[in-house]
C-alpha cells in the first residue's frame, strides 16, 4: 500500500513539474528577450485621458514647452508615452501656476489623508477577485496614486498576472508569509519589490503562505503575540509613507489570512456573479464574516471601514436571469452595491492567457468594439471606487 502511495506521489510530482516546466517556457515565449513583463507605452490620446485633460490641452502643453519630457514618435510622429512620463506630465501640468485648476489632477495622498487599504475578498473562486485587483491596482497607479498590491493568496494568482512564477521563484521564500510568520518574521520591506508598472509595488505570495493558517491554531493556544489579526495591519504600517493606496487580493475562503486583511483594511470590495449560486455562496461568506468579525471587536480589533461594497462581476447584461438578479442584489442592499459592473468579456479573457490586463494589451489586438466595451467596464468600476478614496480622504472634488 506504502509502494502505491508512494507511485502516486511521485507521478503527481511529475505532473507538477512538467506543468511548471511549460509555462515557464510559455512566460519565456510570450516575454521576449529577457523573459520579463514590462508595459507598453501609451498614445496621447490615452496619455490625456488618464490625466484627465484634453488632448488639445495636451498638445499645447507640449507647443508651449511647458513640458519637456523627451517622449518616443512612431513613424507618423505621433507620441507615444511610457507610463512614467504620463505621471511626469500629469505633474507639469499640476503644478503649472497658471493652471490652477488642475491641482486636482495629482490625486494621492496629502498631509491628514490615511492611506487607503482595500480588501478584494469572495467565499468563492471565478468570482473575478483576482482580475478585479490587478485591474484596480493598474489603473490606479495610472491615474497618478502610488499603490502597493498585496497578494495573500497561496495560490498566487494575482503574483503570477506581475509575471512571476510562485512554485520556482518563492518556493522557499520572498513571500508576504516571510514578514507576518510568527517565528524570526522579516521587515515588510524586504520582500516588498518593485514592477514593471510605473507606480505600483508588489508583496508577492507563494504556497508557504498557507502554513500561516496552521501556525495561527497554535499560536492562539500559546497567545503568541502580536495576534494574527494585527500581523499585516503591522506590516503595512511599515511601508505607510510611501503608498497613497494599498489592494490586497484575499484568498477564496475566510480564514486567518482573510481576517488579518479584513482588520488592516478601511474598504472592502466583495467581489460577485449574479447567479443564484453565487449569491447564495456569498450569504455564507458574510454569515461567518459577521460571526468572526464579532469575536474579533470582542477583543477591541474591529475594523474601521470607511466603505464595503458588492461588485457584480463576469456580468452579462443580455443574460436575463444574470441582469434579474443583479437587480434583486440592488434591491437588497441599494446603495451597497457599485452602481458600474464588470462585464464579462472576451477581451479580459483573451488578455488573460498571455497574463496580461486590458490596460497591457494593445487595443489593435482585439476586436474594436470588444475592447473599447471592456475598457469602458473596467474604467467606470475604478473611477467609482476613486471617488470613494477621495471622500474618505474629504476631497471637494469628490
Amino acid at each position: 500500500m506504502n509502494e502505491q502511495l508512494m507511485r502516486i506521489d511521485q507521478k503527481i510530482q511529475a505532473m507538477a513539474t512538467r506543468l511548471s516546466r511549460s509555462l515557464d517556457s510559455n512566460m519565456r515565449r510570450s516575454f521576449l528577450p529577457d523573459s520579463s513583463k514590462d508595459l507598453r507605452r501609451f498614445s496621447a490620446a490615452e496619455a490625456a485621458d488618464l490625466i484627465g485633460v484634453s488632448l488639445d490641452h495636451l498638445r499645447k502643453q507640449f507647443f508651449n514647452d511647458k513640458v519637456e519630457i523627451q517622449v518616443e514618435t512612431d513613424s507618423r510622429g505621433r507620441r507615444l508615452f511610457t507610463a512614467e512620463q504620463v505621471n511626469q506630465t500629469r505633474h507639469i501640468i499640476a503644478q503649472d501656476s497658471r493652471a490652477k485648476k488642475f491641482q486636482y489632477l495629482v490625486p494621492g495622498r496629502r498631509q491628514g489623508d490615511k492611506l487607503q487599504i482595500i480588501s478584494v475578498a469572495n467565499f468563492k473562486g471565478g468570482a473575478g477577485k483576482t482580475t478585479t485587483a490587478i485591474h484596480l491596482a493598474q489603473k490606479l497607479a495610472l491615474d497618478g496614486y502610488r499603490v502597493l498590491a498585496i497578494d495573500l493568496d497561496p495560490q498566487g494568482s494575482l503574483t503570477t498576472m506581475f509575471g512571476l512564477r510562485p512554485e520556482i521563484e518563492f518556493a522557499e521564500t520572498g513571500t508576504v508569509y516571510d514578514a507576518i510568520r510568527y517565528e524570526d518574521p522579516v521587515p515588510f520591506r524586504q520582500i516588498v519589490r518593485d514592477t514593471y508598472f510605473h507606480n505600483l509595488d508588489l508583496a508577492p505570495a507563494g504556497l508557504l503562505l498557507s502554513e500561516f493558517e496552521t501556525e495561527t491554531a497554535h499560536a492562539l493556544r500559546h497567545n503568541l503575540q502580536p495576534p494574527f489579526y494585527q500581523r499585516l495591519a503591522l506590516c503595512i504600517a511599515e511601508v505607510e509613507a510611501d503608498y497613497d493606496v494599498v489592494v490586497i487580493d484575499c484568498p477564496p475562503q475566510l480564514g486567518f489570512i482573510t481576517l488579518s486583511a479584513l482588520v488592516a483594511s478601511t474598504g472592502l470590495l466583495v467581489t460577485v456573479v449574479p447567479s443564484m449560486l453565487d449569491v447564495a455562496s456569498m450569504a455564507q461568506f458574510l454569515q461567518l464574516a459577521s460571526s468572526l468579525m464579532s469575536t474579533i471587536a470582542d477583543v477591541g480589533a474591529a475594523p474601521d471601514w470607511d466603505f464595503m461594497k458588492f461588485l457584480v462581476t463576469r456580468f452579462e447584461p443580455n443574460d436575463g436571469p444574470q441582469a434579474q438578479m443583479a437587480g434583486f442584489l440592488r434591491t437588497m442592499f441599494g446603495d451597497d452595491v457599485l452602481t458600474q459592473t464588470f462585464l464579462k468579456s472576451s477581451a479580459v479573457s483573451d488578455a488573460g492567457l498571455t497574463q496580461q490586463t486590458l490596460y497591457e494589451v494593445n487595443r489593435s489586438d482585439f476586436t474594436r468594439q470588444t475592447y473599447d466595451r471592456a475598457i469602458e467596464s473596467i474604467n467606470g468600476v475604478v473611477g467609482e471606487i476613486e471617488r470613494l478614496i477621495q471622500a474618505a480622504w474629504l476631497r471637494k472634488e469628490a
